[in-house]
């Protein structure tokens, strides 16, 4: 117990970042891909997570090195005309996340208690300044909320696994051997991979770690990380977890029943009942409720680290969210089908990831800025190839998505 209580303080952060890797974005992709393809893409899945682990481990690493955050860092060492070119893209990132987070959250409450989406819409911001409020408490109520959120999120799909019976040999086989069953298997699981680094918590979790425990020495500093580094592994190893869940249950499910056509939320939910029973329907649907609701919350409080870190500005929050949900609340009123709206601002997400991540590699490789933590060569070299793969992976994923050449 003395063990685990010396650890308790030091974990929280990744928490928070990692319900971006969770969030109602994910849900299209992995029920279209394991709907087509079974459990064949598992291993997508697997790989992603451990990318994401390593660049959310230098994202914590900055702040904790620095005192500063990533966009902080981009203000004080790039052109300004570099600096207002990266706060716009970091921005309109910001509100494309927004919006997938918002309308899954909307569609999460039309599924459980069908409500009209205008209505799911209007009590998803409501939910979502309750939580904001808990900041004036310090951080860790608000960790504490999202945290369990992602535990809801997380035993929803332990019932779900447990109501499927899948095939522990097949999911065993795929998640280590990497293969593909065509060109449309290959394009789903490049927008598995390009969603994997989300730009506005590479920001967000610099600043989470900047001012939590501050270190006096290099060897403080580098004990500090390491407790990080587990809060991540924790963290994103039951996002991954999940990820995978949500694949596993389509491919059981669906593909496995000959429903390979099941490409959007509504659809799955719809489908879930007749094969698994009410519960599993239930359970999916309370699983994207509690998703939008923590990634909803979690995209406004980086918003705020980006404009506070690139214009040294900040705005009420409550005026950052009310700016940040008419989107939103535009698509639902405007009719707009949810499933493709999000696939649309996952694409648009694209755009931002060399924005951050590139600064976040260039930075935690200067030796004198980050001191002892400064990354060794093999961390920087497996980053910049991560990296190069990530932007390149987007920008072909950008490409076959407005020229239609990739099935």
């Amino acid at each position: 117990m003395r063990g685990l209580a010396s650890v308790l303080p030091y974990l929280g952060p990744a928490f928070v970042a990692s319900v971006a890797y969770i969030d109602p974005g994910n849900y299209a992709t992995n029920i279209e891909s394991g709907a087509q393809f079974g459990y064949t893409l598992l291993w997508v899945i697997l790989a992603a997570n451990l990318a994401a682990m390593l660049i959310q481990s230098l994202s914590a690493k900055l702040g904790i090195a620095t005192g500063r955050n990533l966009a902080e860092l981009c203000r004080e060492r790039f052109p300004r005309p570099v600096v207002w070119l990266m706060w716009i893209v970091a921005e309109l990132v910001a509100m494309a996340t927004d919006l997938a987070e918002f309308l899954g959250a909307a569609l999460g409450f039309a599924l459980l208690f069908h409500f009209p989406l205008l209505i799911g819409g209007i009590l998803t911001g409501i939910t979502t300044f309750a939580i904001l409020a808990l900041e004036r408490y310090g951080h860790r109520p608000i960790e504490a909320v999202i945290t369990s959120l992602v535990g809801v999120i997380a035993g929803c799909y332990v019932v779900e696994t447990v109501l499927e019976r899948p095939d522990w040999n097949a999911i065993a086989r795929h998640a280590l051997i990497p293969e593909f069953a065509g060109p449309e298997s290959v394009l789903l699981a490049t927008g598995i991979l390009g969603a994997t680094v989300m730009p506005h918590v590479i920001y967000l979790h610099s600043a989470l770690t900047q001012h939590r425990i501050v270190p006096r020495t290099p060897a403080e500093a580098q004990r500090i990380f390491r407790f990080e580094v587990l809060d991540v592994v924790i963290a994103m190893g039951i996002a991954g977890l999940v990820n995978a869940a949500m694949l596993i249950m389509a491919a059981s499910t669906f593909h496995a029943r000959g429903l390979s056509d099941v490409g959007t939320i509504e659809e799955a939910h719809r489908t879930l009942q007749p094969l698994l029973g009410p519960m599993a329907s239930t359970a999916f649907a309370l699983s994207l409720l509690a998703s939008g609701f923590s990634s909803s919350t979690v995209g406004t409080m980086a918003g705020q680290v980006v404009m506070q870190g690139f214009l040294h500005r900040t705005i009420p929050v409550w005026l950052r969210r009310g700016i940040t949900m008419l989107p939103a609340l535009s698509v639902i009123a405007l009719g707009l089908d949810p499933t493709r709206t999000l696939v649309i601002s996952q694409v648009v997400l694209s755009f931002g990831i060399p924005f951050a991540l590139l600064p976040l590699i260039l930075f935690t490789a200067d030796r004198a800025l980050m001191g002892a933590l400064v990354n060794r060569r093999p961390t920087t070299l497996v980053a910049s190839i991560l990296a190069l793969l990530i932007i390149g992976l987007n920008l072909w994923l950008l490409w076959t998505t407005f020229t239609g050449s990739g099935a």
